[in-house]
């Protein structure tokens, strides 16, 4: 798994790979310093995803409740079919906020505020 984390108003993490119990400890650790560092509203780039276990799910958990509690928020973008059944199957969709792409996704932050 590699994760590219790009700052900004709303900051943005590229994943690509598996989020598994290999690499969710890494990704939670990588957001949790990002949320810490008052970058709370964050959107995970999932496009390059090809798998997550409930090891990944925990980490993502981890991160909104932790964006949440300092008034942010964090959401999906670019979730791939496998990895959205996943998220179906374990009720994360009626958790997280998911968007087609990236900038559907960062310009969801800016509409609430309207």
């Amino acid at each position: 798994m590699q994760i590219d984390i790009t700052p900004g108003d709303v900051t943005v993490a590229a994943i690509s790979g598996s989020v598994d119990s290999l690499t969710a400890e890494h990704l939670m650790q990588t957001l949790g310093q990002a949320v810490s560092g008052q970058r709370v509203r964050l959107v995970a780039d999932f496009s390059a995803v090809v798998y997550t276990s409930s090891a990944g799910l925990r980490a993502l958990l981890a991160t909104l409740k932790d964006a949440r509690r300092q008034g942010g928020d964090f959401r999906l973008a670019g979730v791939q079919p496998a990895v959205l059944r996943v998220l179906e199957l374990s009720g994360f969709t009626s958790i997280l906020k998911l968007y087609g792409d990236v900038g559907s996704a960062v310009a969801s932050f800016d509409a609430e505020v309207q």
